[in-house]
């Protein structure tokens, strides 16, 4: 089986201090089953640039922010997935019945397009996108 990461899990990866639940987890799984949306950079990305805009001790914590995306991209490199016409599709027909944040419907999207697993902490926007979903929290 292999996973798609939600942004949530990607930020709980680079704590030092972790949830048990999810260190178990994480710790149990090899890399390579690892995926990542487009869209988790993006997230990622607006969240440094809103660092950047806050002043200097924020803007030294989103240069190292910067760094560990870089090194995220890079060990993540073909294991990125793109928001394709085809995802995007599935997208809109999760979203007419029942509205979520965009970005969510695009992440679960993915995941049910690529038959991923969509590890996530945010069960409750995440429930009823079909999407199979993990939530190495518990």
């Amino acid at each position: 089986m292999s996973f798609l990461l939600d942004t949530n899990i990607v930020s709980e990866a680079r704590r030092r201090t972790q949830n048990p639940g999810f260190a178990r987890w994480w710790g149990g799984v090899s890399s390579s089953r690892l995926y990542l949306s487009a869209l988790t950079v993006g997230e990622i990305e607006r969240g440094i640039t809103k660092l950047r805009h806050r002043g200097e001790r924020d803007r030294a914590r989103a240069e190292a922010l910067t760094e560990w995306l870089a090194g995220l991209t890079t060990q993540f490199s073909e294991r990125i997935l793109p928001v394709t016409a085809e995802i995007a599709a599935e997208w809109g027909r999760q979203y007419a019945p029942r509205k979520v944040p965009s970005i969510d419907g695009l992440i679960a999207a993915t995941a049910r397009v690529h038959e991923l697993t969509l590890v996530t902490r945010n069960l409750a926007d995440m429930a009823g996108l079909g999407a199979r979903l993990h939530n190495p929290f518990d």
